[in-house]
């Protein structure tokens, strides 16, 4: 059995590594509510968004505007994958990029190029070890709220290479928020744009398009797709920080659950140690004696 002072310290050591889990679980838990409210905040936007596209696509000549022009996937893909920077978020970037691991073996197995934008530190790294993707665009310290600035490089290479035929689709592979403690790894196909539409709302059926469905087409579709792509990298970071949140409280409650056990062990083993010593007295008493 451990000495005493060796328990001493154990426990010294897991009090102060709960007490740095604990600091870091409130901090994520203050970004997690700031980047859940931008989530929310934009997700309407987002939703009237698609069913403007969705709209549109039933009124206007699809032909007019390449982006929305559906090919077979037989050349390339590229994948936009969206990781973080900093580890302790649980299986934030295991789940994702196990899943993007599944997306890339299917392409091997119907000989489709792959190409990647990777956004995040954790993704590039995965990404360097993955033979035959071609990597163009590598991303880090992105941030929480992204600014139109901050994603038009990404928006554009990906609309060029896709009008320019050079990728046959552009998935978007991030971690969907549902709730604090519920999020879903999911791919968004960006391009061709697709935003399929149950049904679209009363007043849009009757909206008038001027100065026609086909300009209207042409001038908003980059501005839509745009809204999208921003709401992709939002749901991502809200996910993110909801993960390193829940990660650092079940840190933290295990250190607590060990803190007990040792403390169990601690009280046994003084009190074993005391016992010898009166042991020892006594006897030494009786030897005198």
């Amino acid at each position: 059995m451990a000495s005493v002072q060796q328990i001493k310290r154990r426990i010294r050591s897991v009090k102060s590594t709960r007490q740095i889990t604990k600091a870091m679980e409130l901090v994520a838990a203050s970004k997690m509510r700031r980047a859940q409210e931008a989530a929310l905040r934009t997700r309407a936007y987002r939703n009237t968004a698609g069913e403007i596209l969705a709209r549109l696509r039933q009124v206007a000549d699809m032909a007019a505007v390449p982006y929305f022009t559906p090919r077979p996937v037989i050349k390339n893909r590229l994948y936009i994958v969206i990781t973080s920077d900093r580890g302790l978020a649980g299986a934030y970037n295991s789940n994702l990029l196990r899943y993007f691991t599944s997306e890339l073996k299917k392409d091997e197995q119907t000989k489709v190029g792959r190409r990647g934008i990777m956004i995040g530190r954790q993704g590039s790294r995965f990404a360097a070890r993955i033979k035959d993707l071609s990597v163009i665009g590598d991303y880090q310290d992105f941030p929480d709220r992204p600014s139109v600035n901050d994603i038009q490089p990404i928006l554009q290479t990906a609309m060029t290479m896709f009008s320019d035929g050079e990728v046959d689709a552009v998935d978007v592979l991030f971690t969907d928020f549902k709730s604090s403690i519920a999020q879903e790894v999911r791919t968004h196909r960006l391009l061709p744009a697709a935003f399929e539409i149950d049904e679209v709302r009363q007043d849009l059926e009757d909206a008038v398009f001027e100065p026609s469905p086909r300009e209207v087409l042409e001038t908003i579709t980059p501005k839509l797709i745009e809204a999208h792509l921003m709401q992709t990298f939002l749901e991502a970071a809200a996910s993110e920080h909801s993960m390193r949140m829940m990660a650092m409280k079940n840190a933290s409650d295990n250190a607590g659950d060990l803190i007990d056990d040792l403390t169990l062990v601690y009280n046994g083993a003084r009190q074993a140690a005391i016992t010898q010593e009166l042991a020892e007295i006594t006897g030494g008493a009786e030897a005198i004696a």
